[in-house]
């Protein structure tokens, strides 16, 4: 007989096969189930904190061709694509680019880190395969204490699918404007205890813009095996990415000339990405309230591109792999109360090379040769506890507390000191760095109806500084730059409803950060920056009779430096103060819209069909850091449907940008120059799924 603890996983197997139109039909009414917040599954109502989550239909649904289409779906979230699969993420924050975009936001699958810590890539989400996901989890603000290194403005989670009931085999392919061609495949059954799932997926883009496009494949396969006191969930993942890549458009508005946008600025730009992933949980029962959970994995990924955004147009090559396991002991207590406690263990080896072939040397700075040839070898070590207690019948308090101890070996393979004919690009001598971070977390959930519950939740979210930080230096006004663990304390108030009839969650919240290492808008570092950040949160779904729903989020942040730091450039734009560059105490960090929005407007005209009609809002942002340049923001409308033809045919189309809107997907300025990647003109996307 099972227990109590494999229920939720029971429930999600079973769902993972069944259509969300058997579940609407029915007057069974299950609370929202998460894992992400404890580890294993949790309803969102017992939560203390916020969890987003993007279900498996939803992904059905929106047959994204690149992941900005689904996590935009969610309130406090705004990843900006690049030019093919590349692409920058706002958690509850701005844009961010560099090693504080890399560092601010942990990516996972399955609970355990794409990345290791310290070797983050800021389009890291382009190495899972979300298209085929069972759901995709997003906490706002820093992770809780389960969670360490860059959960600092958020974490996502990419569930994979749990294996089929029964035997499921399933194509699908689309076709879309400029040859874009997709393919996706699947095989699952469950057989006795063993349950497994086969999803290959593959694209081919010719690209919108001239020279520019991609071809990338995935595969991920999972095995579970449940037994009366053993279960275990196995995962292998791989993904290759070979790109070219479009640059940027310059000039103000450029955006506006879609034709003209239509040229590849920078023809020669690529990128090239391959990783994989290996990962094994293991539960064992001990009792019918405890049991233990390892999950030993192992990572390896590698990547090659032209850095096309900065001068000199650099070559940087990285690599890095992995070995850890993620070890908890979980323990149910009369009254309702809950003790977790682990430890999570990395061992990393890892290198990057920058070299510049163009021969002419850049504002001093950028000159042909070898700019860092360097080794680290990093090491994670940190224990945890997160409990949970029931201090009333309707009130739970959640307290938990992290130590991360990061330590890196790093190995320079090139001369020491500043680089010959560079004024700034340093490397720095071999040598050792150890981070010591402690991170708290302290919760209350307050039970308001059988549907309904309030929370707060204070958490900390802080990191080591990436290796990239720390290790390709620069000087800057004969001083070096050093990079410092970044610290950000955060307080959060909502109120959620989940179940039948309309579900809706509400959060306010308010962070600070600390030790912010970053580059300005005219690529100066600043090492020790601070900012705040606050805003309202809104997510709702409403049903509108049997066939008709609306919803959707809304998100009003503001996102401000905390700090003045005046930028004095002789060489630029004639001299004296650089304004564009220049901070001031109070003003908007460059891009970060005060406020975007999506509203769909949902239709179920058949059985297990549906149509979907979505209102896409980003609102104005500064583009510099010196607010004296910005981008107006844009609304845009899409239409998707899917029909089920058959039990073995489904049918589906779409249309971006529906409203041909003039618009850019991510607006920025560099050196007092407007750039923007030009958002698609309007484009229709058809396919066709087939079930045997």
């Amino acid at each position: 007989m099972y227990s109590l603890r494999k229920l939720p996983f029971l429930i999600a197997l079973a769902s993972a096969s069944a259509s969300p139109l058997i579940f609407a039909d029915s007057s069974l009414s299950l609370d929202e189930l998460v894992v992400t917040g404890t580890r294993s599954e949790t309803s969102l109502l017992d939560l203390a904190g916020n969890t987003g989550k993007i279900s498996a239909e939803d992904i059905d649904l929106v047959r994204a061709d690149h992941i900005t289409e689904v996590m935009n779906r969610l309130p406090g979230v705004m990843v900006q694509r690049g030019n093919g699969q590349e692409h920058l993420t706002a958690i509850r924050s701005p844009a961010l680019t560099g090693g504080a975009g890399a560092g601010a936001f942990l990516y996972m699958q399955d609970g355990v880190p794409l990345r290791a810590a310290g070797f983050a890539n800021v389009n890291g989400l382009f190495e899972v395969s979300a298209e085929q996901a069972g759901g995709i989890e997003v906490v706002r603000g820093p992770g809780s204490a389960l969670y360490g290194s860059n959960a600092v403005h958020g974490l996502v989670n990419v569930l994979t699918r749990a294996p089929a009931l029964e035997l499921e085999r399933e194509v699908d392919v689309s076709v879309g404007p400029h040859d874009l061609y997709k393919f996706k495949g699947t095989v699952s059954n469950t057989e006795g205890a063993h349950g497994y799932r086969l999803s290959v997926n593959g694209t081919h883009d010719g690209g919108w813009i001239d020279d520019s496009g991609f071809d990338q494949q995935k595969i991920t396969f999972r095995h579970d095996y449940l037994g009366d006191e053993n279960s275990f969930q196995t995962t292998f993942s791989a993904a290759n990415l070979n790109q070219e890549t479009a640059g940027y458009e310059y000039g103000d508005e450029a955006y506006k000339d879609t034709e003209a946008s239509k040229t590849n600025e920078d023809p020669e730009a690529y990128r090239n990405v391959k990783s994989a992933r290996l990962a094994t949980r293991w539960d064992h029962e001990l009792s019918d309230n405890s049991y233990f959970s390892l999950t030993p994995y192992l990572r390896h990924t590698e990547m090659e591109f032209l850095m096309h955004f900065l001068p000199g147009k650099s070559l940087e090559e990285n690599e890095h792999q992995s070995v850890g396991l993620l070890a908890s002991y979980y323990l149910d207590l009369d009254g309702g109360h809950t003790i977790i406690t682990g430890m999570d263990l990395e061992y990393t080896q890892g290198s990057l090379s920058e070299v510049q072939t163009d021969p002419t040397t850049y504002f001093g700075k950028y000159a042909p040769g070898v700019h860092y040839d360097y080794d680290v070898d990093a090491t994670v070590v940190a224990p945890y506890v997160h409990t949970e207690w029931q201090l009333a019948e309707k009130t739970r308090v959640t307290v938990g507390a992290r130590f991360e101890h990061t330590r890196y070996e790093y190995d320079n393979k090139t001369a020491d000191g500043l680089m010959p004919g560079s004024k700034t690009l340093f490397r720095p001598s071999d040598r050792t760095d150890t981070f010591n971070n402690f991170i708290p977390k302290l919760g209350l959930v307050q039970s308001l109806t059988e549907d309904t519950s309030a929370f707060i939740n204070l958490a900390r979210g802080n990191r080591a500084p990436q290796t990239s930080d720390l290790y390709r230096m620069r000087k800057e006004s004969n001083d070096l730059l050093r990079a410092d663990s970044e610290e950000m304390d955060s307080i959060e108030i909502g109120v959620r409803k989940v179940g039948a009839g309309i579900q809706y969650e509400v959060t306010t919240f308010y962070m600070k950060k600390e030790n912010y290492f970053f580059r300005d808008s005219s690529d100066n570092n600043v090492p020790d920056g601070k900012t705040k950040h606050y805003g309202v949160e809104l997510s709702a779904f409403v049903p509108m009779g049997s066939q008709f729903d609306l919803g959707g989020s809304f998100t009003y942040a503001r996102h401000q430096y905390d700090f003045d730091n005046v930028i004095l450039n002789p060489g630029f734009l004639g001299g004296g103060v650089n304004e564009s560059s220049s901070i001031t105490d109070g003003e908007d960090m460059d891009t970060a819209p005060r406020h975007v929005a999506n509203i769909r407007l949902g239709w179920n005209y058949a059985p297990q069909s549906r149509a979907e009609l979505e209102w896409v809002h980003v609102g104005r942002y500064y583009t510099d850091s010196g607010n004296e340049f910005s981008y107006d923001g844009h609304d845009l409308l899409n239409l998707r449907t899917n029909y089920k033809v058959n039990s073995n045919l489904t049918v589906y189309g779409r249309v971006n940008n529906l409203l041909n809107t003039e618009y850019a997907e991510r607006a920025d300025n560099s050196r007092g120059d407007q750039r923007y990647f030009v958002g698609e003109e309007r484009a229709l996307h058809v396919g066709a799924s087939y079930s045997f």
